[in-house]
C-alpha cells in the first residue's frame, strides 16, 4: 500500500537537503554558502485509525493523515465516507 492519505490524497513528495558552510554575515563573515544537495523524501504524517461509523453500526479503518482527522472532526465521518464512496473507494 502506498503512503497516501485516503481522505486528503496527500502523498510522498521529493525535495533536497542542503549542506551549508560558512560564517553568517551578522557574525562578520561572507555569508552562508550551499556546498551540496542531497535528494530526500517528504513523507506525510499517516496514521491507521479506527472510527465508529454509527450509520452502519460498525468500525471503519482508514489510513489518513493527521490533517484528515481534523477534516473528519469538522465535516463529519458520514460525509467523508460518502465522498470516498463517490470516488470509487471501497470502505
Amino acid at each position: 500500500m502506498s503512503k497516501c492519505c485516503q481522505v486528503t490524497g496527500k502523498k510522498t513528495t521529493r525535495g533536497y537537503k542542503y549542506a551549508i558552510r560558512g560564517i553568517a554575515k551578522k557574525k562578520k563573515g561572507i555569508g552562508l554558502k550551499v556546498t551540496g544537495k542531497t535528494k530526500r523524501r517528504f513523507e506525510p504524517n499517516l496514521v491507521k485509525k479506527r472510527f465508529w461509523f454509527a450509520d452502519e453500526n460498525r468500525f471503519v479503518t482508514l489510513r489518513i493523515s493527521t490533517q484528515a482527522m481534523r477534516t473528519i472532526d469538522k465535516v463529519g465521518l458520514s460525509q467523508v465516507i460518502r465522498d470516498l464512496r463517490l470516488q470509487g473507494q471501497s470502505i
